[in-house]
């Protein structure tokens, strides 16, 4: 009964604690020229990766350059951790008709 107890309390404290969920990924596609979904929402310590379903290579880079995955070649894979007071739009280097956003919740 003691230990019941000792861990119900244990529940009620870390459940108030203040710990954001996991960080979780978030994928993009590229494809037919368009990052989709255009918008992704995120929080701080998730990653976003893009995947690049395309014949033409692309990059995610940001608006202002402070962050870019490079270049994505057909079914390449490049990836971001979300990081507090990024940039938030971006578009591709090579496709600048190609516009994505970067919403922190």
């Amino acid at each position: 009964m003691v230990g019941a107890a000792a861990s119900a309390g244990a529940l009620i404290i870390s459940s108030s604690n203040g710990f954001a969920a996991s960080p979780k990924n978030h994928v993009v596609k590229i494809t037919s020229f368009e990052f989709v979904p255009q918008n992704v929402v995120v929080s701080v310590g998730d990653t976003i990766s893009w995947i690049n379903e395309d014949l033409a290579p692309h990059t995610a880079t940001a608006d202002e350059g402070g962050w870019d995955t490079g270049e994505m070649a057909k079914n390449d894979t490049k990836s971001i951790k979300v990081t507090s007071g990024m940039e938030t739009s971006y578009f591709c280097a090579y496709h600048p008709h190609m516009k994505g956003n970067i919403e922190l919740k």
